[in-house]
């Protein structure tokens, strides 16, 4: 005897505090990947965490055992820990990169940001437009030089990552070649496969982006300034990106690790 698909809201925690994108998407990869409504909850009350770093909210929430064991899927840590005790207090399916998995001491060998999933949520047509975007982190959306920048050509674009995340990607989608500093701005562009550069990312750790670019194999070198994005070198438009195969292993892992008790099922 079988009963109705189980219908309850999954429930995610992501930080709100600050619109942006980023952020704004892991409800939606989510409710893709597991079929379900997605509904925001607190940091006591979550099934399941996604996109974003925040490992060490995680850790200060789950230092002891609690009566909800929830998913840690794909979500990073933003600097290094220390008390590990919590990994007992949930459930660890994937996290974003190796430095995250080293710094937890997790012997695993797959990563993925949930974030890669986000061109097969919302596909968009690669047609590149001749814009170069400029995806800001939203702390330093009032930068001089940001400003200096936009100013001295027309090709550069602004991309508020505190906009509406459908169109912030359709936005990273159609460019030519995007430059952030947001996390987001990068994950998204390799989702879409558009050429993309790091920008400094002025007082952010930058651990969550090494993790990032480790997971999918790509090299990461010291990220360019605001200031030299005009004497940057871009490769073509549509060249591929040199580092897809990992890409798309991280894609295929976060596919396959994604908890089947948390889909949508029919109950027996």
């Amino acid at each position: 005897m079988t009963v109705a698909a189980d219908t309850t809201p999954l429930r995610l925690h992501w930080w709100k505090a600050v619109p942006n994108f980023g952020d704004a998407i892991s409800p939606v990869v989510l409710a893709h990947v597991s079929g379900r409504e997605v509904v925001h909850a607190g940091v006591n009350k979550a099934d399941i965490w996604a996109v974003g770093s925040l490992l060490q909210v995680i850790k200060r929430a789950y230092s002891e055992e609690k009566d909800l064991m929830p998913t840690v899927w794909g979500t990073g840590l933003l600097h290094a820990v220390h008390g590990l005790r919590f990994k007992d207090h949930v459930r660890i399916a994937l996290v974003r990169g190796p430095i995250t998995a080293a710094l937890l001491g997790l012997e695993v060998d797959r990563f993925g940001d949930p974030g890669l999933l986000i061109s097969d949520v919302w596909p968009m047509d690669r047609t590149p437009n001749g814009k170069i975007g400029i995806v800001p982190h939203h702390s330093i959306m009032d930068d001089v030089m940001l400003k200096a920048l936009l100013d001295s050509d027309p090709k550069y674009q602004l991309i508020d990552p505190r906009g509406d995340a459908r169109e912030v990607c359709a936005a990273i989608a159609a460019c030519d070649h995007v430059f952030a500093s947001s996390l987001h701005g990068l994950i998204v562009a390799d989702a879409y496969g558009v050429p993309n550069t790091w920008v400094a990312p002025v007082g952010q750790s930058r651990l969550k982006y090494l993790d990032y670019a480790a997971a999918v194999g790509r090299a990461m070198p010291a990220p360019v300034m605001i200031e030299d994005i005009p004497a940057a070198h871009l490769p073509e438009p549509d060249a591929p990106l040199p580092y897809q195969a990992g890409i798309d292993v991280c894609r295929n892992a976060l596919y396959a690790s994604f908890p089947k008790a948390l889909r949508l099922g029919v109950a027996a």
